[in-house]
């Protein structure tokens, strides 16, 4: 098993004072040659955005673009004519595919919205655009995995690439075993909250750990503990670029 750690402190940061955001990986002004992706995970960004405020219409293209509100409301609106509110225990996924243009803004002209934003690569390239969106109910994920995102399970939202996201909400002293869907996937896990034992390794909130050349990953909560798990190729066209 090979395991990368990258501790809360250590993320890339700007405050443009509408925006507080924290980039695990490369991103817009912050780059660390050792942080460009994790596999075929591209993106992993911590935003906060005051009330009221809000990113302005602009393009993507060809990337899968996952949104997990973690705290208010966000309003979106895109070049495929959605406009849809998007809350806490939400999950959003758009293929941006041959290109969309969308704005996202924080619907409370006083309260904070907190979400987090995850890119990944895509298995094909200039795809139709299509957008998802779906609630996932918290005492689903109590003590036990609630998948969201799946490649091969219709229950979950999919995405274009092989890729199964968790999340997880595990009381103190509890242990959880998460077995790998592929071979030559790994597993990135962002912790929101908390703190685990995460194969001996101690993570806390907001500190991320990858592992990969493994067929499981086991943990403890150490405190009660919420984390988003993220299973993803090591390897791809993209990823080789």
């Amino acid at each position: 098993m090979k395991t990368i750690i990258h501790k809360a402190e250590t993320r890339g940061h700007a405050d443009y004072g509408w925006l507080d955001t924290h980039h695990t990986f490369s991103f817009a002004n912050y780059h660390d040659p050792e942080r460009i992706h994790f596999g075929v995970l591209r993106v992993l960004n911590d935003d906060w955005v005051k009330g009221g405020s809000g990113f302005d219409r602009h393009p993507h293209d060809n990337m899968e673009i996952i949104s997990i509100p973690i705290e208010g409301e966000m309003e979106h609106k895109d070049s495929m004519g959605n406009i849809i509110h998007i809350r806490k225990n939400d999950v959003q996924v758009m293929s941006a595919g041959t290109g969309i243009f969308h704005a996202e803004y924080n619907s409370h002209p006083e309260k904070p919205l907190s979400f987090l934003q995850i890119w990944v690569f895509p298995e094909e390239q200039n795809i139709s655009p299509r957008y998802d969106q779906r609630t996932f109910e918290p005492e689903d994920r109590k003590n036990k995995w609630q998948q969201i995102i799946s490649y091969d399970d219709p229950s979950a939202m999919k995405i274009m690439q092989k890729a199964w996201f968790s999340l997880l909400s595990l009381d103190a002293g509890r242990t959880e075993t998460y077995e790998l869907k592929m071979k030559g996937n790994g597993v990135y896990i962002f912790l929101l909250s908390g703190s685990a034992d995460i194969e001996g390794n101690i993570i806390e909130k907001r500190d991320g750990i990858g592992l990969w050349e493994t067929g499981s990953v086991s943990l403890k909560a150490i405190k009660g503990c919420e984390l988003l798990l993220m299973e993803v190729p090591m390897e791809s066209s993209e990823v080789a670029k």
